[in-house]
């Protein structure tokens, strides 16, 4: 998506903005992501403010509003402070976090930050007032006919666990951000859709579900339905790479297939139980 400058914004919807921010001195736009027509850091005398959002009229304005309803309800995730609607567009004002993106490498510290955000959300259910799809309706035309019990829970999940919406903070936490796509799921289910994003990262696809492992719910779930779920993440994101091209999902692809042919051989031999 094309994103617009912070002062090509109109008039009255930067004036909106500012009245929960005060004056702008400046504004930086957001270097990764693909969704938000506008996202940008703006730097005020009161501190900085992440804001991002669209035009009021946009078929997508409802994600907008439904990310800030979920981000109030999840864990690690930066707080929404505000709601702008001025000017024809529909902004949205979140906290600002110092942090960098994590190292998803072998032997980063970063890892241990990742199990502890994976394990603390799998264990958050699914704000039920939130209407949302879950991920098996969402990606019923890439799993089978009968799908799996384990493929049907409630848990609060994330669902894009790109490094880019992950930041690593001074104070040893490791927070998610744009909550565009979350969704009720398995509660092992970002785990799982972790596991691709680790061998891009150069694990083996044995040393990604060692890790994965580590995540309690990851470790009970059916490895049946964790072997589905490989298979739709790849069926799913080579139907994107075809269809919505994009310079980061030929790697991505590649892991996920990896991850399936891994999941697959070790279904036949087998070997692909969770450690107890």
């Amino acid at each position: 998506m094309d994103r617009i400058e912070w002062h090509d914004l109109p008039a009255a919807t930067r004036a909106a903005v500012e009245r929960h921010t005060g004056r702008v001195g400046t504004a930086e736009t957001a270097p990764h992501g693909v969704m938000s027509r506008l996202a940008c850091t703006v730097r005020t005398p009161a501190g900085r403010t992440f804001v991002k959002g669209t035009r009021s009229d946009d078929p997508q304005a409802w994600v907008y509003r439904h990310e800030a309803r979920v981000t109030r309800c999840a864990p690690l995730a930066p707080r929404v402070l505000w709601e702008a609607e001025a000017g024809g567009w529909t902004l949205y004002g979140y906290e600002y976090i110092e942090g960098r993106h994590p190292d998803l490498a072998p032997g980063s510290d970063d890892l241990t930050l990742l199990l502890r955000t994976l394990t603390l959300m799998s264990r958050t259910a699914w704000p039920e007032a939130l209407n949302k799809k879950p991920l098996h309706t969402r990606w019923t035309e890439f799993l089978p006919k009968d799908i799996p019990l384990g493929l049907q829970g409630r848990a609060l999940a994330h669902t894009d666990m790109s490094p880019h919406n992950m930041l690593s903070t001074p104070g040893g936490k490791l927070l998610l951000l744009d909550w565009a796509l979350a969704c009720p799921a398995p509660a092992w289910a970002d785990t799982a859709l972790a596991v691709p994003r680790l061998i891009s990262a150069g694990h083996t696809p044995e040393q990604a579900e060692t890790l994965a492992r580590q995540v309690p719910a990851y470790r009970a779930a059916d490895p049946a339905a964790i072997t589905t779920l490989a298979h739709t993440i790849y069926t799913a994101w080579e139907n994107w790479e075809r269809t919505r091209p994009m310079p980061h999902r030929a790697a991505l692809t590649a892991a996920a297939r990896t991850w399936a042919a891994h999941r697959e051989e070790g279904r036949r031999t087998g070997a692909s139980a969770p450690s107890p």
